[in-house]
């Protein structure tokens, strides 16, 4: 796997790019609020078929930061930094996890990149956060992030090793990009364009999500011109984190079908 930046905007994104000689198009993926590049870990296993590439968003992992307010100019830029990793690595399937969908949809609607298909997983089309959260990610960060390692919110697994990982990940970030990133969720919604999105598209969920539950991604399917629904079980937001193997079938499955037909 290699490490590889791209400069734009005045500013650099660090990107991770896998390619074991797979002859499909290049998947990019887009990691959601407080994660980073690591959280895709297990989907660099499908560059033997489809290269991989995942970014850290602007104020992640080793990108720069933005100075950009919550919401759709945080959106943005974010939809720059995929823009630019895309173009350097010639991506052309966006999978995009709960921030990272919502910037999916954001470049979908509104930028002219050539795209394959969409994989939307642990997203929706409105993303409102709980009053409670946005108060703690400002005021209590340590409550925020307990809260979001809850019982079925994050992970379904009690796994200590995916739920101290994924704190890590948020401290990491930071209290002030992970509020960003949550206050932008928070004012997303795209339900009266969605229509307008005519990419095949896979609307992936974990069966025990409790923040962007089945309902969300019924809606995606059922509001897209070309979106089908997967459920992966025994998994909640971070589906592809806890059931690798089967969230890598699901994306397979659908690419070697709905690419091949394109």
């Amino acid at each position: 796997m290699d490490a590889a930046t791209v400069d734009h905007h005045g500013r650099t994104t660090a990107y991770r790019l896998r390619d074991a000689g797979g002859e499909g198009p290049t998947i990019l993926c887009i990691h959601g609020s407080g994660g980073s590049h690591a959280v895709w870990r297990g989907q660099f296993r499908l560059a033997g078929d489809y290269p991989v590439a995942a970014l850290d968003l602007s104020g992640h992992g080793d990108s720069d930061d933005i100075d950009a307010e919550p919401g759709y100019e945080t959106l943005s830029a974010y939809v720059d930094d995929v823009v630019a990793v895309a173009d350097a690595t010639g991506a052309s399937v966006l999978v995009g996890n709960s921030l990272g969908g919502a910037v999916v949809m954001t470049l979908a609607l509104e930028r002219d990149l050539d795209l394959d298909a969409l994989v939307l997983t642990g997203t929706g089309a409105k993303l409102a956060v709980l009053d409670d959260l946005l108060n703690w990610l400002d005021d209590d960060f340590d409550r925020a992030v307990s809260f979001l390692h809850g019982d079925d919110k994050l992970f379904h697994s009690d796994d200590e090793r995916f739920i101290d990982g994924s704190k890590q990940a948020m401290y990491d970030a930071g209290q002030a990009v992970t509020s960003r990133d949550f206050r932008s969720c928070h004012t997303f919604d795209v339900r009266d364009t969605l229509d307008e999105i005519a990419v095949p598209t896979l609307a992936l969920v974990g069966e025990h999500d409790r923040l962007t539950p089945p309902s969300y991604h019924e809606y995606l399917a059922d509001s897209m011109p070309d979106c089908e629904m997967a459920t992966i079980a025994d998994a909640a937001h971070l589906a592809m984190l806890e059931q690798p193997a089967a969230f890598n079938a699901a994306v397979k499955s659908f690419l070697d079908q709905r690419v091949s037909e394109t």
